[in-house]
This record gives C-alpha cells, structure tokens and sequence, in this order.
C-alpha cells in the first residue's frame, strides 16, 4: 500500500509556472506507475499526464502537452508535474495517482485504472 500526498499548488497568473510534487509513502515506489488529474467545480475529473515505473515512458492529455512536463524521482518517491504557461482553464483541484505495475514501461491514463490517490492541491490561475 502506498500514501501520496501532493503539495505545490497556489495561485499563479496566466502565463506562470507552478511545480507540483507527490512524496510517496513506501519502500517500493519503483514499482508504481502513476499520474495527474484535475478536477475543476462542476466538472467531471479528467487526465492530465502519466509515466511509467521507470520513468521512461510518459503520456500527456491533449490540454497539457507541451506545457506540463511529469517527472519522477524513484530515490525520493516522488513524482512532479511542471506546468508552464498557465492558462484560466488550468484551475482545478490536482491529484496524483498510483498503481503497483508489472510492466516497466506501461502507463495509464483511466481513473479507474489507478488504486491509490492523494488529497488534492489546489492550483488557481487568474486572468
């Protein structure tokens, strides 16, 4: 079993930088594939940015690619989520997920497909 807890949110203007962190719980963080979400008011939560165990394969949504970067740590069990460029419509709650993974290179992109979540942190962009 594995806890997560994110930190890193804030409020940031359009157009800025924020880095999200999720520390891990755990001796066996390596073997853990995980991922990003967000869940902004009054909206369905949505997919954000994946990698695999090993770090060497990653997927992003397309609202997120080319301006968030996921990155992972397995020697300090975490994982990061660098997004640049912010917009409005980046607000949201973000979670991270994790999901104990046979395969090195397999990532997930589902909900349902993750078995372990973090509480949130908030991120709110101004215009």
């Amino acid at each position: 079993q594995v806890q997560l807890v994110e930190s890193g949110g804030g409020l940031v203007q359009a157009g800025g930088s924020l880095r999200l962190s999720c520390a891990a719980s755990g001796r066996t963080f390596s073997t853990y594939a995980m991922g990003w979400f967000r869940q902004a008011p009054g909206k369905e939560r949505e997919f954000v940015a994946a990698i695999s165990r090993s770090g060497g394969n990653t997927l992003y949504a397309d609202s997120s690619k080319g301006r968030f970067t996921i990155s992972r740590d397995n020697a300090k069990n975490t994982v990061y989520l660098q997004m640049d460029s912010l917009k409005p419509e980046d607000t949201a709650v973000y979670y991270c997920a994790a999901v104990e993974s046979t395969y090195a290179i397999v990532v997930y992109i589902t909900g349902r497909d993750y078995h372990y979540w973090g509480q949130g942190t908030q991120v709110t962009v101004s215009s």
